[in-house]
């Protein structure tokens, strides 16, 4: 695993809250990762935002604090993905890192060919995990039942992918797939189906997650920069989610779990309403709720009578 450089770093006193942004390197799991930023930073209320697996690279979320509050709305966010697949092999574990349990060849492989491939697996699809996956199947990730080799049947999944394109080349053996997708989506099960679909058998070479919701490679940090790199604040980090103003006191009718209506509420973000005044059209879906001082209150959603439900509330 990738030490970190530099010694533990003394923070000034307080609470420290929000989400450091991990270029993770290929080796590390996510949770050494997690791991290495509580020693450094010496922060007790650490976790990530979507697991990537020790060969992946590529954005990681990391909250600290209250932001760890965060981490059930990071993992229902999209995400983006340059795959690099190798056809002609098959493995056990549909990456690199796995054992050999078929050669094809891909002689005359074409990129067109791939990319032809490719439109099945477009939109909503049905897809079935890896057998070496963390997934769980009656409390036993499915891992465990791989290791000691018990045939088990991981049942399909539907996920949902929204851009697939080929973007790189390199004769017939290695493509680079441009993936974004829903969340559950599992990237060695895209290489390993398409290359079932191609007649070459393929696995995943390498992944680079280039953005998981709102944060893109632009704003990570490396793991030799823990130490120095900036927190995204908890409203910027649910930067997709539209956003509404709670008055002080409506902010504590909150806080003491009383029932707000729709109508309580004013708006400052465009995306709600253009002239920032009150919130007279309700959203569809979930959205924050800000403090006066732009502060996150809570994320929350509307019942059928235009109240508020508070899905998590910030302190």
């Amino acid at each position: 695993m990738n030490a970190v450089k530099g010694q533990v770093v003394d923070l000034p006193s307080g609470p420290r809250s929000g989400v450091l942004v991990i270029d993770k390197p290929s080796g590390p799991t996510s949770f050494d990762v997690v791991r290495q930023v509580k020693r450094v930073l010496r922060v007790r209320r650490v976790g990530h935002g979507g697991t990537l697996d020790p060969l992946a690279t590529g954005v990681l979320p990391i909250c600290l604090g209250e932001a760890t509050k965060l981490a059930q709305f990071l993992l229902d966010a999209d995400k983006e993905y340059e795959a690099t697949i190798g056809f002609g092999v098959e493995t056990d574990t549909y990456d690199a890192m796995g054992t050999v349990t078929e050669r094809r060849g891909a002689v005359g492989l074409t990129p067109a060919a791939v990319e032809g491939a490719l439109a099945q697996f477009r939109g909503a699809i049905r897809q079935v995990p890896p057998r070496f996956s963390a997934l769980k199947l009656r409390g036993r990730p499915l891992y465990e039942y791989a290791r000691a080799g018990e045939e088990v049947d991981p049942a399909p999944r539907n996920v949902v992918v929204h851009e697939l394109a080929v973007v790189g080349w390199s004769g017939p053996e290695t493509a680079v797939v441009r993936v974004r997708c829903s969340k559950g989506t599992y990237i060695r099960s895209l290489a390993f189906d398409l290359g079932r679909a191609l007649g070459t058998g393929a696995h995943l070479t390498a992944l680079r997650r280039t953005r998981s919701g709102p944060f893109g490679l632009d704003a990570a940090s490396s793991l030799d920069e823990i130490a120095t790199a900036p927190l995204v604040p908890l409203p910027r980090a649910l930067g997709h989610l539209p956003a509404v103003v709670a008055s002080l006191a409506v902010a504590r009718q909150l806080e003491q779990g009383q029932r707000v209506s729709w109508a309580a509420l004013e708006t400052r973000d465009p995306k709600v309403d253009p002239k920032g005044a009150a919130a007279s059209l309700p959203i569809e879906g979930r959205f924050q709720v800000l403090r006066p001082d732009g502060a996150l209150l809570a994320v929350a959603e509307l019942t059928a009578d235009a109240t508020l439900r508070t899905l998590r509330v910030f302190n």
